[in-house]
């Protein structure tokens, strides 16, 4: 029975971004709760991307259709699965999703076409795409609208502590409200607050190194391709916008991303042009250029009595092969697979049942972390021997079509 002063729900989310809006919608699709009995906790919603609280709000001036989001995702054709049964799929606006074709990578002493470079083709392997660009501040929005649609409760407030009861867990809120559960899931990113109050401690290190993002109109064509060029500083990759342009993501060290982001757009665009190569010709930024720090994170636990971590609450990768995000939504349909198999919303919060979903994801997660990290190590060192050795080791994979298609399908997540 719930207490004056105290709501209940089955399960409490915290973090109302894609990985915890997802979730949220899919717990309602798959039956795991109903319409009312899932809580969504974020400290501020977001407004609309199309017709939101203009800039300062974090969306564009009334009205005025937005350009897309700086941040944009590489969506595998898992997570676009997932996304298709939560309902946000087919809500996203076409002109905001971008499917490639084509990818193609090389390293810095060698060229985008030739035989030490990779080309990886989705006709290759029966698909019509390699997976799709999508626009972040889109997605985020229209997973927080499915998962209203669908039953979700969202409440606008500050976590500050974690109860744990005998057969229930709480979570009080800044403003001094309760709310009581048999779960609380904690989606609410790298810097997370669940986690912290769970005393669930992390472990990684910094790459000292910031992405650059940026969208960039080119003198070539971009070809529905992906391109991807390994540098001494970290890897540049230019991936293919509807509108003919491409979304910059660059990983360089910090001091050299400072001086960068400091020159003017005519210089940056230079500067561009010669790290990409010239492989789409003149590159000319046409938005701000925004850094975001990089970083190795794992939580040393994904699962307490009555609480978990999804998403980049409990992993962090480097950004060169565009995994995060979907290694979060894979937590989530792992997460929501476990709780159906439990049957029961009592039992969600049982330390046996989330222990499947800690084994299932956290070796999954660390492999794909330290696999990473170690293509990033191996890209960065400029030494003779190693530059020599990965161009060899690409040209090989180059000529070996069952390997390459294993690849390919693996990172579309069929």
């Amino acid at each position: 029975m719930s207490t004056a002063g105290t709501r209940e729900f089955d399960v409490i989310i915290i973090g109302a971004g894609i990985i915890g809006a997802t979730m949220a919608g899919l717990l309602l699709k798959r039956g795991c709760s109903t319409p009312g009995r899932v809580a969504l906790i974020a400290d501020r919603f977001m407004q609309s991307p199309v017709t939101g609280g203009g800039p300062e709000q974090g969306g564009p001036a009334v009205g005025r259709p937005a350009d897309w989001d700086l941040r944009v995702f590489a969506l595998s054709r898992a997570s676009e699965r997932l996304l298709q049964v939560c309902g946000i799929w087919d809500s996203l606006p076409r002109q905001r999703v971008n499917p490639y074709q084509r990818m193609r990578v090389w390293d810095a002493q060698s060229s985008s076409h030739g035989a030490r470079s990779l080309q990886f083709d989705c006709a290759d392997i029966g698909e019509p795409n390699l997976g799709h660009i999508v626009d972040g501040r889109v997605l985020q929005w229209q997973a927080l609208e499915a998962a209203r649609a669908l039953g979700a409760v969202p409440l606008e407030a500050q976590l500050s502590a974690i109860v744990r009861g005998e057969d229930f867990i709480s979570a009080v809120l800044g403003d001094g409200r309760s709310l009581r559960a048999k779960l609380i899931i904690g989606a609410d990113g790298t810097e997370s607050k669940t986690r912290q109050l769970l005393d669930i401690g992390a472990a990684g290190h910094a790459y000292h190194q910031d992405a650059l993002v940026a969208h960039v109109s080119t003198e070539k064509p971009h070809g529905d391709t992906a391109w991807q060029r390994f540098l001494p500083g970290g890897p540049l990759a230019l991936l293919p916008l509807p509108d003919g342009r491409s979304s910059l993501v660059w990983s360089m060290e910090r001091a050299q991303a400072a001086r960068l982001r400091a020159l003017e757009p005519k210089d940056f665009s230079e500067a561009l042009t010669a790290g990409s190569d010239a492989v789409l010709g003149r590159c000319t930024v046409t938005t701000p250029i925004a850094a975001f720090p990089l970083q190795l994170q794992y939580a040393l636990a994904y699962v307490q009595s009555r609480a978990v971590l999804l998403g980049d609450a409990a992993h962090v990768v480097h950004p060169l092969a565009g995994q995060g995000l979907n290694l979060g939504l894979l937590d989530c349909a792992a997460l929501a697979q476990v709780l159906v198999d439990c049957g029961n919303a009592r039992s969600f919060g049982d330390l046996k049942t989330l222990r499947r979903y800690e084994r299932w994801r956290r070796s999954e997660n660390f492999l794909a972390g330290a696999a990473l990290d170690g293509l990033e190590r191996l890209f960065a060192n400029d030494g003779i021997l190693l530059s020599t050795a990965r161009g060899v080791g690409m040209g090989a994979v180059q000529r070996l079509p069952m390997v390459k298609r294993a690849l390919a399908r693996r990172a579309l997540g069929v």
